[in-house]
C-alpha cells in the first residue's frame, strides 16, 4: 500500500509498505479521508512523539471495512466506518472508567502506532463505529475532533447560562465554540490574533470575538458583570495563554486545560488564590468511548457548522505540500487528505 511516512521532523516520504496484518479481533480499514489535526502538526514539527519516528501519522480518519478477523461479528465488508483511536487494555481501573489515556498500556492510532495517512489502517474491531447511510466522508472524518470537544465540555461541566472564554479560534477552538453553544453556554467569548478566524468563530456561534490581546481582559469583565468567566478553555497550547486563563476566570471558576504544549512546560499557579477562591482546573485532550458515538450523532444531525472544515483537501501524494502550507491558509480550519 502507499503510505506517507514521517521519517524525520518536517519530512514525509511516500513509500510502498506492507498492508497491516490483523488479528482475530481486529479490522482492516480502507482509508477514505484523514484530517490533519493540531497534534499531527506537533508531530510534524518534532515537538511531540519525536521518539516514535519513523511513523505513519493520521488519526482523524474514515473509511470502509476491507477485512476483519474471525472473532468479529458486528462489521460487514464495504461498510462505511470511523474508529476510536485510543487503545487500552480494556480491563484496568482507568479503562473501566473510560479514562483510557491513563491506561498503563495505552497507545493511539497515528500517534503511538502507525495511522491513517495511508491506504489502509488496522484497528481493534471493538473500536470501529459504523456511520449512517449517506453521511458525507468529509463529515465522517470530523468525528474524532468533535469527540474531543464533546469530552472537554463534559469534563468542564459546561451548562446553561455559564459564561465561557475560548482562547484560540483555530480548528479545535472553533469546535469548542460550537460545542459550548450546544450546551447552552452564554456568552461565548473567543480570542485569536487572526481576524479571519475571529470572523469565522462569530459565524459559528461566538457572541464576541477579540483579536486585540490588550482588550481581552476588559471585554471579558464587561461581558460578565465584572466577575470574570465561569469557564476558560485554552485550545492553543501556549504556557502564556494558560497563565492568562487564570486571570480571566471568576472566583470559583474553571480552567480547562486542552491545548498541547511542549514536554516539561509549566505554568505558575497562585496557590493561595486558587484555594481561597475555590478555583479548579481539569485536563482533557481526546474523545473516547461514548464521546465518539455522541460526536457522530451530532454531526449526522447537522448540529455543527462544517463549511470552514471541509473546503481544503489534498491527495496523499501531496501531503508534504499540505503540511508545509498550513500556516498560509488560516481561513481553512481543516485540511483533509483524500486517500480512497
Amino acid at each position: 500500500m502507499l503510505a506517507a511516512v514521517l521519517v524525520e521532523p518536517r519530512k514525509f516520504a511516500l513509500k510502498h509498505v506492507e498492508i497491516p496484518a490483523i488479528g482475530r479481533d481486529e479490522a482492516l480499514i480502507r482509508v477514505t479521508r484523514t484530517g490533519i489535526c493540531g497534534t499531527d502538526v506537533h508531530i510534524f514539527n518534532g515537538h511531540y512523539a519525536a521518539d516514535r519516528l519513523p511513523l505513519i501519522p493520521g488519526h482523524e480518519f474514515c473509511g470502509t471495512v476491507a477485512l476483519f478477523g474471525e472473532d468479529v461479528r458486528h462489521l460487514k465488508k464495504g461498510q462505511a466506518v470511523v474508529a476510536d483511536i485510543n487503545i487500552g487494555c480494556g480491563t484496568c481501573y482507568w479503562c473501566r472508567r473510560n479514562e483510557i489515556l491513563n491506561c498503563p498500556s495505552m497507545t493511539q492510532v497515528g500517534i503511538g502506532r502507525d495511522g491513517a495517512f495511508a491506504e489502509y489502517v488496522a484497528v481493534p474491531a471493538r473500536l470501529v463505529i459504523p456511520v449512517p447511510d449517506g453521511m458525507a466522508p468529509e463529515l465522517q472524518a470530523l468525528v474524532e475532533p468533535v469527540a474531543c470537544v464533546v469530552r472537554a465540555a463534559r469534563k468542564a461541566r459546561a451548562g446553561f447560562g455559564q459564561s465561557a472564554v475560548v482562547l484560540g479560534a483555530g480548528p479545535i477552538g472553533n469546535l469548542h465554540v460550537q460545542m459550548l453553544r450546544l450546551c447552552g453556554v452564554a456568552p461565548i467569548i473567543v480570542a485569536d490574533l487572526s481576524a479571519d478566524r475571529c470572523r469565522i468563530a462569530l459565524e459559528a456561534g461566538a457572541d464576541i470575538a477579540i483579536s486585540d490581546p490588550l482588550a481581552l481582559k476588559s471585554e471579558v469583565m464587561a461581558r460578565t458583570q465584572g466577575r470574570g468567566a465561569d469557564l476558560v478553555i485554552e485550545s492553543v497550547g501556549s504556557p502564556r495563554l494558560y497563565a492568562l486563563a487564570f486571570d480571566l476566570i471568576r472566583k470559583g471558576g474553571h480552567v480547562a486545560f486542552f491545548g498541547i504544549t511542549g514536554m516539561g512546560e509549566t505554568v505558575p499557579v497562585d496557590i493561595l488564590r486558587t484555594v481561597l477562591e475555590e478555583n479548579s482546573l481539569k485536563g482533557s485532550v481526546a474523545g473516547m468511548g461514548e464521546d465518539m458515538h455522541d460526536a457522530l450523532t451530532l454531526l449526522a444531525h447537522g448540529r455543527f457548522r462544517t463549511e470552514a472544515f471541509t473546503g481544503a483537501s489534498f491527495r496523499l501524494e501531496e501531503i508534504q505540500v499540505a503540511f508545509d502550507t498550513l500556516a498560509d491558509r488560516p481561513a481553512e480550519l481543516k485540511t483533509q487528505i483524500v486517500i480512497g
